[in-house]
């Protein structure tokens, strides 16, 4: 979730970071075609498939394992297995283990919300967005398999971890909740990568993933309850394909338009308003003019 990110020279007296010494890396190509030719992007793209496919497979076992240790069915004790804050810590500790391991390479997006946000903040390409999202579907495809392959029976019995939306809330409070979860999310994202905070602070670029995993940790925290959480559709889709009930399929939509739609507003707020990327290029304009 963070590959763009420069650390600039400190320059000045006692070598303090002075915003004059900072200049924005160039926005990235909308159609890149050079990337099709380079061994580094399709590294990239299998590391988001394998990140995303590692991401599903420990989480949707977590859900599936909490489920099965409460079950009253079976005279279990409903106060034992990790509860909901064991389940928000699992899908948090894991965005925080795969981003540190995958932001060198790809970035660590594992989220087609957060790649589709840092597009449209000019992170990434089009034709790299496009790869990555079919990338982390088909990675949380294949770890929803394996979950099923080697628990079948607990996965049918238990939902496989598909997000569907509870009883009691209606249509639009499920994509308000998938809406502000998203936004909460990629507004972090673009605040631990922002390449003129790494400039200013060099521990930064090291911390990125921490405050990342805690976004995704605190937002399942208040809403699982709701829809079991998506503000990832690779997510919601990969345990979808693989559960295939008629319930995972009807909210389908809202775990793909709420968080599309949490990520653009989360890239326009940071992008135009906290870093005023529009009153700057306004500027630079009438500078040539």
């Amino acid at each position: 979730m963070g590959k763009d990110v420069e650390v600039a020279e400190q320059q000045g007296g006692g070598g303090e970071f002075s915003a004059k010494d900072y200049h924005d890396p160039p926005p990235a190509p909308l159609i890149d075609f050079e990337e099709l030719g380079k061994w580094s992007f399709y590294r990239a793209v299998i590391a988001e498939f394998i990140a995303t496919l590692l991401f599903l497979y420990v989480t949707v076992l977590t859900v599936i394992g909490y489920k099965s240790q409460t079950d009253p069915n079976l005279n279990t004790d409903q106060c034992g297995g990790v509860g909901i804050l064991g389940i928000a810590w699992a899908f948090g500790g894991m965005i925080f283990i795969l981003v540190y391991c995958t932001a060198g390479i790809s970035g660590g997006h594992i989220n087609p919300a957060v790649t589709f946000g840092l597009f449209l903040g000019r992170k990434v390409s089009l034709i790299r967005a496009l790869l990555y999202m079919v990338a982390q579907c088909l990675g949380a495809i294949c770890g929803c398999g394996f979950v099923k392959a080697f628990q079948k029976s607990y996965y049918n019995r238990y939902g496989g971890g598909a997000n569907e939306l509870a009883d009691g809330y209606n249509k639009g409070t499920g994509l308000g909740a998938e809406i502000i979860g998203t936004f909460v999310l990629v507004y972090t994202v673009f605040s631990a990568t922002d390449p003129k905070r790494s400039a200013r602070d060099s521990h930064v670029p090291v911390l990125a993933p921490l405050p990342i995993g805690f976004a995704v940790f605190m937002v399942h925290l208040a809403t699982i309850p709701i829809t079991g959480t998506g503000i990832n559709p690779a997510r919601s889709f990969g345990a979808a394909v693989i559960y295939n009930k008629e319930k995972a399929w009807d909210d389908q939509w809202i775990f793909w338009v709420g968080p599309f739609i949490g990520a653009f507003v989360a890239a326009f707020y940071h992008q135009y308003i906290l870093r005023a990327a529009a009153i700057k290029a306004l500027g630079s304009f009438r500078s040539n003019a």
